[in-house]
């Protein structure tokens, strides 16, 4: 085998990811601009700058580039909330309070950066079950992962899991609800993300490290 023959595969490789990576920024880009509505194969290809067809050969039909494009964002999303919750970055912090308080604000933050393809998935997901279904598999793992970055963080609960499990769902429904409904469905106060950041930090420690009254 040539040097030339062996490094044709690598090419035809590096060419598929590259090719890969074109179509899932046009559809991200395409459903943060248009919505659900807007991701078509043929607007996918050519905002990617490919032929229809070579869409189709990859993903079959839209639902099929539709939940490729979500899989691939809620993994990045996913690694980017591991990277900003390891455990081995929160140990550094040493405090058990600022330690919550940066794993509250590594969601809430994620959920931020990504509003408006979060909004768009949300939403899908309440009419569409293989789209729900891959959201509630990356919020259970975003669950466990937010209970493993504080494992070493003692809480005034005796039931450990259960407490931080509640903690991740006040910090998962509050976020997604704004997300998706906006500021000001519920109340016309103003509470704009840094407000809203601060205000659910204060609400897990205080309820991680309080001890619950005897009912």
């Amino acid at each position: 085998m040539t040097d030339s023959t062996a490094r044709r595969p690598a090419a035809l490789q590096e060419r598929s990811r590259r090719s890969q990576e074109d179509i899932l920024r046009a559809g991200y880009a395409l459903l943060e601009e248009g919505g659900a509505d807007a991701l078509t194969v043929a607007a996918v290809a050519e905002r990617a700058g490919m032929a229809v067809g070579s869409i189709y050969r990859r993903f079959g039909d839209k639902e099929g580039l539709l939940l490729t494009i979500q899989h691939a964002f809620t993994e990045s999303l996913l690694a980017e909330i591991a990277e900003r919750t390891s455990v081995e970055r929160l140990r550094i912090l040493r405090d058990p309070v600022v330690v919550v308080a940066e794993a509250v604000g590594a969601l809430i933050d994620a959920f931020q950066s990504h509003e408006a393809l979060l909004r768009v998935f949300l939403l899908l997901g309440t009419r569409h079950a293989a789209v729900r279904e891959e959201g509630s598999r990356v919020s259970v793992e975003g669950n466990r992962r937010f209970a493993e970055a504080l494992e070493h963080v003692p809480v005034a609960h005796q039931d450990r899991a259960a407490a931080l499990d509640f903690a991740f769902r006040l910090v998962y429904a509050t976020t997604a609800h704004r997300v998706t409904q906006g500021e000001f469905l519920e109340s016309d106060r103003p509470l704009p993300w840094s407000a809203l950041r601060s205000h659910l930090q204060t609400a897990v420690i205080s309820y991680l490290f309080s001890a619950p009254r005897d009912h």
